[in-house]
This record gives structure tokens, C-alpha cells and sequence, in this order.
């Protein structure tokens, strides 16, 4: 018995890190930039873009880095917290250059993602960087 349940923990371990992963993020969150003009986005696959969604906002005062992903994430694409401009890619891609608006002011920036793994999953997270 406690070696099927090994195998059984073992085999839903290695299924969930099957999930498309974010793999890096330029401007990565610990050194602080001047406004940059895109953001740089890496995954461990291939993502769908249409079922994938990607917002970039200054932090709101009081608010955590996840709570600002959340409301980034809950934001229509042209809103006008956002300070990516929308999207145009479609297709698969293993990498995604996420335009940003021009003259970021100095502050924190949350990114924000919901994409659709290979597998089926949705996959959510989130980074941050600093304008100096």
C-alpha cells in the first residue's frame, strides 16, 4: 500500500510541474531601470496567446503585490491604469515583447499573467519591477 501511494504522490507531483512556466522577465524586479519600453517574457513552452492574457500597472499605495495583480488582471484590456498597450501578437510563442506606454514615472510596476499551460491548465503569476 505505501508503495502505490508513493507512486500515486510521485506521478501527481510530476504532472504539475508540467505546467507552462514563466521562465524569465525583463526588467527583472531587483535592480531599478529607467522607463523601459516593453517588457521582455520567457516561457518554459510555447503558449497559446489568444487564452492568454498579460497587464502591466503601477502599484496602488496600500496595495500587495499579489492585490495589484488581481485587480491588473481584472482590468479590460484599454483601461487606462494599464501602462501596456494591447497586445497584437497571436499564435504560439515562446517568448512575448509586451509594448508598454512611453515616460513610465518613477515607481513599482506589477506584471500580471493568465495563460492556458499545454496541458490545460490555467496558470497565473506575477512579477515586478522598479522605475527609477
Amino acid at each position: 500500500m505505501r508503495k502505490l501511494f508513493s507512486l500515486v504522490l510521485f506521478s501527481t507531483l510530476s504532472l504539475s510541474s508540467a505546467h507552462t512556466a514563466v521562465t524569465s522577465i525583463t526588467p527583472g524586479p531587483k535592480t531599478p531601470v529607467t522607463a523601459p519600453r516593453n517588457v521582455l517574457i520567457s516561457f518554459s513552452e510555447p503558449i497559446e496567446l489568444r487564452f492568454s492574457t498579460f497587464r502591466v500597472m503601477a502599484v496602488p499605495a496600500g496595495k500587495t503585490l499579489e492585490d495589484a495583480a488581481h485587480v491588473a488582471l481584472a482590468l479590460k484590456a484599454d483601461a487606462s491604469e494599464l501602462v501596456n498597450t494591447a497586445l497584437k501578437a497571436q499564435g504560439m510563442a515562446a517568448r512575448l515583447t509586451l509594448p508598454l506606454k512611453p515616460g513610465l514615472k518613477a515607481g513599482t510596476y506589477v506584471i500580471a499573467w493568465k495563460m492556458l499551460s499545454e496541458d490545460g491548465h490555467p496558470v497565473t503569476g506575477q512579477s515586478v519591477f522598479h522605475v527609477k
